[in-house]
């Protein structure tokens, strides 16, 4: 497929579209986002064709138009630690091969031109023929980033057949033995973790850290996890279209067990700067599951105390996001919970404080009245 490109543009160099867009293209998958590489260009070049310029120090600028990326073309060397310990090189000499070859894995070094042409001098086709996930020199092992990557398209592709090759996990057990990965920045921890938890797999993500020893030292509250029934677990919960809280909620689950490890997963939710969201459908779960696992044979005390706790008259959502996964923890004592909890939580909006302000009552004497009536539905529901 060809790309329309300014023409101006085309004159003074060379545009590819690059990475994951030709990746997932010939997968036959949607392109969501898409990337260009520039050769042949200096950023006066970009910058006078109307191209923003994205930070000081990386070559990279939005297109005016659609705002796409454009990136010159570009070499790179080690110059400290971690994932920004780099130093770049951008000119007008560097060749398509040379921006390619800094790139992590095959599959994520082809491009596009502009006539549509595949060019693919890494064969990263052959690799994603052979469902292989395979670095492309040795200077991988200079980002430790990479490890958190290749994990995650693990785990994307899983479905696909795709399989970690041995020589590059080989590398990923360099780089956890290297020292490098605790310069990794919690937020970037963070956001391929969760990048994982947007697909069905989020446990092969965990699992390829595991085997290439980088588990314990990212994310060491998981070491510990049944892979198996992680993995069945996930898999039914899949079948109810989960979001990504809910996937996280499960695993967090997994790995903590019950509510006396709150406080530790807490601390870890701190630790890896998670949202807010994340943490509250992980404690939520965490908490109640046991609970509400057994909610038709506790007492209307329990019952309301669950409801107030959950602040269900007032975040419904709370309940809304903990059924799907209470169902794949249980789903024998569970299955009726969604409409029971429906109907009890309609029940309760309709208890109204008007009834009891139009006798006269007020104050303390209103709120034990609406209490009474609450512990009075859950009690014969």
């Amino acid at each position: 497929m060809a790309y329309a490109i300014p023409r101006t543009l085309l004159i003074l160099m060379q545009i590819y579209l690059v990475g994951g867009a030709v990746r997932d293209q010939l997968l036959g998958l949607e392109v969501k986002d898409r990337d260009w590489v520039v050769v042949g260009a200096t950023p006066e070049q970009m910058r006078a064709l109307g191209y923003r310029a994205v930070g000081k120090d990386f070559p990279v600028f939005l297109n005016p138009d659609n705002h796409e990326e454009y990136a010159l073309a570009r070499t790179e060397r080690k110059s400290g630690h971690g994932y920004q310990g780099f130093t770049f090189h951008t000119d007008p000499s560097v060749t398509l091969e040379e921006d390619l070859l800094r790139r992590d894995i095959t599959i994520n070094a082809m491009v596009i031109d502009t006539d549509g042409q595949l060019i693919d001098p890494y064969h990263g086709q052959d690799d994603l023929k052979a469902r292989v996930l395979r670095h492309l020199s040795p200077a991988f092992a200079e980002d430790p980033l990479r490890v958190l990557r290749v994990a995650r398209f693990a785990a994307r592709f899983h479905a696909l057949g795709f399989k970690v090759a041995p020589e590059t996990r080989m590398l990923m057990q360099q780089i956890s033995a290297s020292g490098e990965l605790e310069h990794l920045s919690a937020e970037r921890v963070w956001s391929e973790f969760e990048r994982s938890l947007q697909c069905d797999f989020p446990v092969i993500f965990l699992s390829q850290l595991h085997v290439s020893n980088a588990l314990e030292r990212l994310l060491p509250e998981f070491t510990q996890l049944d892979w198996h029934s992680a993995t069945y677990l996930i898999e039914q919960l899949n079948r109810q279209s989960p979001s990504s809280e809910q996937r996280f909620a499960l695993l967090c689950q997994q790995a903590f067990h019950n509510a006396e490890q709150a406080t530790l997963l807490e601390e870890f939710c701190r630790r890896i700067k998670t949202p807010k969201r994340y943490l509250q459908a992980a404690s939520d779960l965490l908490k109640w599951h046991d609970t509400l696992a057994n909610f038709a044979h506790i007492s209307s005390r329990e019952r309301w105390h669950l409801i107030k706790s959950l602040r269900l008259l007032r975040q419904p959502e709370r309940i809304t996001l903990l059924l799907p996964i209470i169902l794949t923890l249980h789903p024998k004592t569970a299955k009726d919970l969604p409409s029971r909890f429906s109907q009890l939580l309609q029940r309760i909006e309709a208890v109204s404080a008007s009834h009891w302000a139009d006798q006269g009552i007020k104050g303390k004497a209103l709120g034990d009245a609406m209490e009474q009536a609450y512990l009075h539905i859950a009690e014969h529901f």
